[in-house]
């Protein structure tokens, strides 16, 4: 099958941890056996846990892919799954992907405050360094959020310039990465996906706002108000609690 569809000699050959023996190993012996040089680099990945217990058919506990795009967009599942190094287990606990489409929509955000800004596309040497050790995502996905904050104070401050050149550097690691809501891959499904990060960061947005003013610190209760009232949100205190839409809508 892989000489089939990559050839006889290719850069990457996965799979999970459980494959390396004997799986791995014989189908190595048995290329180099042919003269074929076969795969250059061997990513095994870790196991996939639920809830902190082993995915499989026998506990009942598998999930499948159907069952998370009928709760979210594709983008969000795909962070979702970058959110651990490849070597490293990944927990696919109750709340994943509402912490995901949270973590997206500041990303997002950020870009909806930039998008009519002119900026150079680059990826920042912190971002190229996480990549280059052994594929280190997470620490990629920091360097995005990173860049995030110091280009969303940049807007506050009036630096134009600075906040130019974060743009720039985000919009590049998000498409190095396959995130880039702005991209043609995204397009289908991109109004679903704005909704879908704009829901999960408001209902962070208003819970905060809530405890806030439970405590009585009406200062950062008009501070989080103040904040969303600039991104064009409008927020409505009811009996039933607080309401939130788009300006205009």
């Amino acid at each position: 099958m892989s000489a089939r569809y990559l050839g006889t000699e290719f850069d990457i050959h996965g799979g999970g941890l459980d494959l390396r023996f004997p799986h791995h190993e014989n189908e190595l012996a048995q290329s180099r056996a042919a003269g074929h040089p076969f795969a250059h680099y061997w990513l095994h990945s870790a196991l996939v846990t639920v809830g902190g217990k082993k995915m499989s058919k026998s506990l009942g506990n598998s999930i499948l892919a159907g069952e998370w795009l009928d709760q979210t967009s594709p983008l969000v599942i795909r962070y979702a799954l970058t959110t651990a190094h490849y070597r490293s287990s990944i927990d696919l606990h109750e709340g994943v992907l509402e912490e995901s489409a949270s973590a997206l929509a500041r990303i997002t955000g950020f870009l909806d405050r930039t998008k009519e800004l002119s900026s150079e596309r680059v990826l920042p040497e912190r971002f190229a360094q996480a990549m280059d050790d052994d594929l280190s995502i997470p620490l990629a996905l920091a360097v995005i959020h990173d860049t995030v904050r110091e280009g969303n104070q940049a807007l506050d401050d009036g630096d134009i310039a600075r906040a130019s050149i974060a743009s720039g550097q985000v919009r590049e690691m998000l498409e190095c990465l396959g995130l880039n809501p702005e991209s043609d891959e995204w397009a289908a499904d991109r109004s679903d996906v704005n909704d879908d990060y704009l829901g999960a960061l408001m209902s962070e947005i208003v819970s905060a706002r809530e405890s806030a003013r439970e405590a009585k610190n009406f200062e950062l209760s008009d501070s989080l108000r103040d904040i969303v009232d600039r991104a064009g949100i409008e927020l409505t205190d009811t009996a039933e609690g607080t309401e939130w839409s788009p300006r205009g809508r």
